[in-house]
């Protein structure tokens, strides 16, 4: 990414007005014993660099890339020492507090999200943006048919993107039934009294180039959304071939 598109490098008279801004949305929590902490914060941050390299400006204008938002609302994870979460409310009020604040200067923003912890609230906040009038919508990180959390879908991307920053030799495999199956003792009782290793699914297999084709597909997705502008009436972008919920508009 071009230094001026990363809002972090720039200095005040440089930094370009009316754009769309590109908000990644990670979180700081256990990823296993072999992957960091900001796992989904350097995934998010990521694919929102790519698509500031592949969208055209047209009419959102010029394109900027935030510092990404590294804490979320993590509290399946708190069992594990290194997990920080702000929780639910905290973060809601850290969303709209930003987009109020960006858009004294900025056009579009989007929020680029890598947690599933913090997808209600994204829908939420940027639900009551919407309604203030700000132009505002989110999209996610996910890659089709991937598994849930720190097994081969998130290590190949470490892997991709950071590499030095993995340890393989201490990978292992967590419980690997779908998320559906999992998710009420999850939600109920955290993460920890389903995998003891904070591992859902199985990281065995991952590899870089893996990584690369899946980061590819997320960047492309996002690429795609954002680009068509189809927002639903939580403020998520959706593919413009997929059949809208009630309530979304098109620009």
């Amino acid at each position: 990414m071009a230094v001026s598109r990363a809002l972090s490098d720039a200095v005040w008279p440089a930094v370009p007005t009316g754009g769309l801004v590109l908000v990644p949305v990670g979180s700081t929590e256990q990823h296993g014993p072999h992957l960091p902490l900001d796992t989904d914060t350097v995934i998010a941050h990521a694919v929102a660099r790519r698509c500031a390299d592949a969208l055209p400006t047209g009419a959102s204008g010029p394109l900027s890339v935030a510092p990404p938002l590294a804490y979320g609302a993590s509290g399946e994870h708190a069992d594990f020492p290194g997990t920080v979460s702000i929780g639910h409310e905290a973060l809601r009020a850290v969303i709209v507090e930003l987009v109020r604040s960006l858009s004294l200067w900025a056009g579009r923003v989007v929020f680029v999200n890598g947690h599933g912890g913090n997808t209600a609230t994204l829908d939420g906040a940027l639900g009551q943006l919407r309604a203030e009038g700000h132009d505002v919508a989110w999209t996610g990180c996910e890659v089709p048919g991937g598994d849930a959390h720190a097994g081969r879908t998130e290590t190949s991307l470490m892997l991709h993107l950071t590499p030095e920053r993995v340890r393989p030799d201490a990978a292992v495999a967590g419980d690997t039934r779908p998320l559906a199956v999992l998710l009420p003792e999850l939600m109920a009782r955290g993460v920890r009294a389903v995998s003891p290793s904070g591992v859902i699914g199985d990281p065995a297999g991952a590899s870089a180039e893996e990584g690369r084709r899946a980061m590819d597909a997320m960047a492309s997705a996002a690429v795609r959304r954002i680009d068509a502008w189809t927002v639903d009436g939580r403020g998520r972008l959706v593919d413009r071939a997929r059949t809208p919920r009630p309530g979304a508009v098109r620009r």
